[in-house]
């Protein structure tokens, strides 16, 4: 149940905290450590008018409140400050125009993957709207690339998001086939050059690895077992109740989505689900489009945490699907939107939570329909070559 007048900004969090009845506030407690502060300047006379023009007010500058909340469980944190977006960027911008960029892409290989990319040693998989190849400087042992039939990266409907998660998925059971100690999948899917992607042709990623899980995956699991044994409580299950008490959740079928509390990078977004399945894809591609097209996102990162595809040493019981999703930044920007803070510190975060939550209640303006969400479906039963 939602308490009446959840906040509507961040900056507004530790109020509210401090009127939660006491076990929800001790709930909160447990998971998140919340403090807010004001950084006072002085500024001479001489900077006022580039401050106006800048930041809109010399008040506005002069006393900042900043929200810092760190996840005690998995050590995930950030700062935010809405003043970072309007912060002066001196990197020149980028010349050329985005959708110009996209469209002249000459000798583009993903366009004729089958000619100008390799396949895997059991071949290739076939989607209805993709097709898998093994990639040509691997992070992993196995390491596909799902090269979609639409050559514009933000041109997605739920139907091809849902197919490129299947064929993703057959891929890593074919990989698994071939080699049964390898059974640990991650899928990523990064979107054009802000977010490490070195083509501009849509794709995705999918690995498989041995011996444990990725690190960040496995510390995801870790922590939430580690909260059971410490609280006796469902970890997932504490952070949803919290979320939903901040008015922040958003639900989605059997999936839910949490703009997060502790972004890595601005708008991260969660979404936890039991099952890898039509309101998972769903809420893929609903974040995926409200992103695109009410948030105004151009390049963004997009990782899918699952359990092994075998019987491991870890104890995956309850541990839910989990998407991580956010934004890199605008597309024309020469300045880099990492640091020393995000490295080694604590993520900066210009992007109020509320925000996205907003964005993500809307969904996106024209949302389209597609058949053929179950895993599986729209990808070859067996590998081709």
């Amino acid at each position: 149940m939602i308490p009446a007048d959840p906040p509507r900004r961040i900056v507004e969090l530790d109020a509210y905290l401090a009127a939660l009845p006491p076990d929800q506030r001790a709930c909160f407690n447990r998971i998140y450590c919340a403090s807010a502060t004001v950084g006072e300047l002085v500024a001479p006379e001489m900077m006022h008018a580039w401050i106006v023009q800048q930041f809109g007010s010399v008040d506005a500058v002069r006393r900042q409140r900043i929200v810092k909340i760190t996840n005690r469980i998995t050590l995930e944190g950030a700062l935010f400050n809405e003043l970072r977006a309007r912060r002066p960027v001196e990197a020149p911008p980028a010349s050329a125009d985005v959708e110009e960029t996209i469209r002249n892409i000459s000798g583009c290989a993903f366009c004729h993957p089958h000619d100008s990319t390799p396949a895997d040693t059991f071949g290739r998989i076939r989607g209805k709207h993709c097709v898998t190849a093994s990639n040509v400087a691997k992070y992993d042992g196995w390491h596909a690339v799902v090269i979609f039939d639409e050559h514009h990266p933000l041109r997605f409907s739920l139907e091809q998001v849902a197919d490129y998660v299947n064929t993703a998925q057959a891929w890593a059971r074919a990989a698994y086939q071939a080699d049964p100690d390898a059974c640990y999948p991650l899928f990523l899917w990064n979107c054009l050059w802000r977010s490490g992607a070195s083509i501009v042709h849509g794709h995705a990623q999918m690995v498989l690895t041995r011996g444990m899980p990725y690190a960040r995956v496995e510390a995801w699991r870790q922590a939430a077992q580690h909260y059971t044994a410490a609280f006796g409580a469902d970890y997932v299950a504490d952070l949803v109740g919290i979320y939903h008490r901040l008015g922040l959740a958003v639900e989605h079928g059997a999936a839910t989505l949490l703009p997060s509390l502790t972004p890595a990078k601005d708008k991260e977004t969660l979404i936890v689900a039991p099952h890898l399945d039509a309101d998972l894809l769903s809420a893929v591609y609903h974040v995926l489009r409200s992103f695109v097209d009410r948030l105004h996102v151009r390049s963004f990162n997009l990782a899918l945490y699952q359990p092994p595809l075998a019987e491991t040493p870890e104890d995956w019981s309850g541990t839910p699907f989990l998407v991580r999703i956010l934004d890199r930044g605008d597309l024309r920007s020469g300045a880099s939107d990492v640091g020393a803070m995000e490295f080694f510190a604590q993520s900066v975060i210009a992007t109020d939570p509320y925000r996205v939550a907003d964005a993500l209640r809307a969904g996106p303006p024209a949302p389209s329909t597609g058949a053929d969400l179950e895993v599986g479906a729209g990808a070859s039963p067996h590998p081709s070559h």
